[in-house]
């Protein structure tokens, strides 16, 4: 089969499958790569040998991340198991050991600042959203007019990570600025749009992130989806429980939640030291 056949055949049964389009894109470019490795190296047999040889390969010579990694080997057992439909005696369910890194969180006063340091109306909106209900960016250009529920103070977060909706809540603030909002822009069908109609874009945020927090003097290395784990990290301190925190970030596993029980600086400083009570 040409690698064009292998292509589209593997492009196609994603579709069908109901893999999301960030999903898809991730593992054609995987399946790209592998593609041309065997096409350089000549490889017409695949073997154990050789399919450890590429992944070694992707760490020592691409200096692969472990989530590089991991979407590689899954893009791979795609191939084989669902594509071709061909057993090889490897196992693509390595367990790696993952880095323990922490993300950076925003103090409350730092996400004041960088809100307060937004001059336009629908950007102000757009940081606000995000963090107000812990979104990932994604999710909060997907957001359409129908999934403000102002009767109920909630929002549907729709089709997001892993297909799957949930709702969040919507804060009093955030629907007096998205009255605000809409009075001024009158979007049609999804809440932040372009300059044209249709979604707003995930760079544009990205950029109005990056000047906000510029202009509010933050020096710590911090993205958009800083903002989700901020609001994560703020209703741990403020006492909610983990597990509605879990609900609200549309996590599957708890695990992936209980990470910022570890990166709140305001709950470790409430932890007093024994050396005080010598």
């Amino acid at each position: 089969m040409k690698k064009s056949e292998v292509i589209d055949k593997y492009s196609k049964l994603m579709r069908l499958k109901n893999y999301s389009p960030r999903t898809e894109k991730l593992y054609l470019h995987h399946l790209n790569l592998f593609l041309d490795y065997l096409i350089s190296s000549k490889i017409n047999n695949l073997n154990q040998k050789i399919l450890l040889d590429y992944f070694n390969y992707l760490i020592q010579n691409k200096k692969y991340s472990y989530s590089s990694m991991k979407q590689a080997l899954a893009s791979v057992r795609f191939l084989f198991f669902d594509v071709l439909k061909k057993d090889v005696d490897f196992d693509f369910f390595i367990k790696m050991k993952k880095p323990n890194s922490l993300p950076n969180v925003l103090t409350t006063n730092e996400v004041k600042n960088i809100i307060d340091s937004i001059d336009n109306l629908k950007h102000k909106a757009i940081i606000s959203t995000i963090y107000s209900c812990g979104l990932r960016i994604s999710e909060a250009i997907n957001l359409k007019l129908s999934d403000i529920d102002s009767s109920s103070m909630t929002i549907k977060v729709v089709n997001s990570k892993g297909k799957n909706d949930r709702i969040v809540m919507l804060s009093e603030k955030l629907l007096e600025l998205l009255r605000e909002y809409f009075r001024q822009y009158e979007p049609k069908v999804y809440l932040f749009e372009g300059q044209k109609g249709g979604k707003y874009s995930a760079r544009s945020i990205q950029q109005i992130f990056k000047c906000a927090v510029k202009k509010a003097n933050i020096r710590k290395k911090v993205s958009v989806h800083t903002l989700r784990h901020s609001f994560a990290s703020h209703l741990l301190d403020n006492g909610t429980d983990i597990r509605f925190i879990q609900e609200l970030l549309g996590h599957k596993h708890l695990s992936t939640t209980q990470i910022y029980t570890h990166i709140n600086p305001l709950s470790v400083k409430k932890i007093k030291s024994p050396l005080d009570n010598i």
